[in-house]
């Protein structure tokens, strides 16, 4: 396409959840959003479907691999993987690798990155994150909100193997002060965290996302929803815990156990979560074990757990959009944008077959 071709989308562009924000065409000029009509536009490609705004991971790791960080050509072809399954935006929720050199390729998705993960010493993979102890990690999160695009992530528990079971790792003052160190820096804070004892301290200290939240109880959901903390379930990663589970039997028999108590209460977690008003946004945790392209399956497994689909696709698009401060098919904005053959308000099983993927204004896939 020369510099003036326009890309014309004719159907139904789904630019918010109501009917009253579905237009029947959107046109696309020098890679921007426009609902009016160019004059004198040239060089014209139409295509015909169901638009949403590019889909969003927001638990994602690109660079990250099975043993820690990836070389550049792995990089891309995760990153290039999650553009064809219809992903534009990952919140990449910790990397030890340096992303920066993706901003400069408008045929990759964006990427809203928190910095590497912050761990407590031997408490999580090896190779993937900075492993301190409490008196460091005000120091760290600095350094990471710095690094990152608004975001710090901390690993909030993991197997103690003393205990044989996961706790907390970071004690009540130190969590606390390191997340108001990330705000005054600017940046918001999340933590990945499978177990119940984490939650508490990390919510009163101010955290504003909680990754997986498999341990979030009935005790715990009113505390979430008055703060308005998020979570990120990440369904996709929650179906491995049987395996970890009996690879972790032998040596570790209270975390196994823990484990199959928490996936077999995932989806009461997630729904009773979602009808207390927590917001609850769409992420695969791809990257480590998990490939690329997952966010069609997770969207799917929000609706298994009692999300209401449309509910469901806003958690990857619309309200995730808001939540990450980007923008969605706003007049002006950048063209990132997927095309299907069906409405996927009706079924979201259609997300995992894009018809077409426009990425700044561009056909990528």
């Amino acid at each position: 396409m020369s510099d003036r071709a326009v890309l014309h989308v004719k159907g139904r562009v789904l630019a918010g959840p109501g009917d009253d924000q579905v237009h029947d065409e959107v046109w696309v000029v020098d890679g921007r959003i426009s609902y009016d009509r160019p004059a004198g536009a040239r060089d014209v490609r139409t295509v015909t479907g169901w638009a949403l705004p590019g889909l969003v991971d927001a638990h994602c790791h690109v660079g990250l691999g099975a043993h820690g960080p990836v070389d550049r050509d792995t990089a891309e072809r995760q990153a290039l993987t999650d553009r064809d399954a219809g992903t534009l935006l990952i919140r990449d929720a910790g990397s030890p690798s340096d992303t920066r050199w993706t901003d400069d390729r408008p045929d990759l998705p964006k990427i809203v990155r928190a910095g590497r993960h912050i761990a407590r010493t031997r408490r999580y993979l090896r190779g993937y994150a900075h492993e301190i102890e409490p008196d460091d990690l005000v120091a760290y999160v600095a350094q990471e909100a710095r690094r990152g695009d608004g975001w710090v992530k901390l690993v909030g528990d993991w197997i103690d193997r003393e205990l044989g079971d996961l706790s907390a790792c970071w004690p009540r003052e130190a969590a606390e002060a390191a997340i108001k160190e990330a705000h005054r820096l600017g940046a918001r804070v999340t933590a990945h965290c499978f177990a119940e004892d984490s939650l508490k301290d990390l919510v009163e200290s101010g955290i504003d996302c909680v990754e997986h939240a498999t341990g979030l109880t009935d005790e715990l959901i009113p505390l979430f929803a008055s703060r308005g903390v998020a979570i990120v379930p990440t369904l996709v990663n929650i179906a491995t815990f049987p395996d970890l589970a009996a690879g972790g039997e032998a040596r570790f028999p209270a975390w196994s156990a823990h484990m199959r108590r928490l996936h077999a209460r995932r989806y009461d977690t997630v729904r009773n979560a979602y009808d207390a008003g927590i917001p609850v946004y769409v992420g695969t945790d791809a990257g480590g074990s998990l490939p690329h392209g997952l966010v069609a399956g997770e969207v799917s497994e929000l609706v298994t757990a009692g999300i209401p689909p449309v509910h469901a696709l806003a958690a990857t698009t619309w309200a995730a959009r808001a939540w990450l401060g980007r923008p969605g098919l706003d007049e002006g904005a950048p063209a990132d944008l997927v095309v299907y053959e069906q409405d996927p308000r009706t079924d979201v099983r259609v997300l995992a077959a894009p018809r077409r993927v426009v990425l700044n204004g561009r056909v990528v896939g």
